[in-house]
């Protein structure tokens, strides 16, 4: 426990020196309080996981009527019926993955770009999919402003995921198709791993790792994502 709090003060102290080149101080005591109430007191103990939640300013990714939200402890609404996904899930599913600086990583549904930012902040190199035009523009916009260029953006479906750079050492996918799709475990480097929600009621988490035999697949936690739209929902229903 003492290397754990030791740990978690040195990050916050690299993030607090860090932090100001992505953020007008507004904000910094309420990410400050999410991090600690929400994701360390919740068990996530990555080192480079705390610092990215640290120094991404998540206020950023949200619509101005709900920056007052951006900190608290739950998903909210963005443009076209999407959501931003609840701080702690975008930690968890960020721990789960197992990440070295330096990682390719494919994630299917920018969404916001929050995800986006979190992985570009642990250095990957990100390949993010999104397939409503407005939200990747809107995503882009932030992301440009925000000066990150590890991110490569592509807007299209994602079930077939973005095989001209595959293959990725981790995957990410932020909405929840029926099953799960082929393409993206072929895409999946040996070692590899990827985090996806699968279902359609009820939905799990569920985490994929690419071993010498095959796939090894992992039920986490039980989730909520908006659906996966397009192609899967075609190949469900063939």
């Amino acid at each position: 426990m003492e290397l754990l709090i030791l740990t978690v003060s040195l990050c916050l102290l690299m993030a607090a020196v860090h932090s100001a080149e992505k953020d007008d101080g507004a904000y910094s005591q309420r990410r400050w309080d999410m991090v600690e109430s929400q994701i360390v007191s919740r068990g996530i103990s990555e080192a480079r996981v705390i610092e990215a939640m640290l120094k991404v300013p998540r206020h950023r990714f949200v619509h101005q009527d709900f920056r007052h939200q951006a900190y608290l402890d739950c998903a909210l609404p963005i443009e076209m019926g999407q959501t931003i996904s609840q701080p702690y899930i975008v930690a968890y599913m960020t721990e789960l993955l197992s990440l070295n600086e330096g990682d390719r990583v494919l994630e299917i549904g920018t969404g916001s770009g929050y995800q986006s930012a979190i992985l570009a902040e642990m250095g990957c190199e990100v390949y993010t999919i999104e397939i409503i035009e407005p939200l990747s523009s809107s995503a882009i916009a932030v992301l440009d402003d925000l000066g990150y260029k590890n991110i490569h953006f592509k807007v299209g479906d994602g079930y077939e995921g973005w095989e001209e750079h595959a293959p990725y050492d981790a995957i990410v996918v932020t909405a929840a198709p029926p099953e799960i799709p082929e393409p993206l475990k072929a895409q999946l480097k040996e070692k590899g791993r990827m985090v996806i929600p699968v279902g359609e009621n009820i939905q799990e988490l569920i985490l994929i790792t690419h071993t010498k035999g095959g796939i090894d697949e992992k039920r986490v936690t039980p989730v909520r994502f908006v659906p996966m739209v397009g192609e899967a929902q075609k190949h469900h229903h063939e």
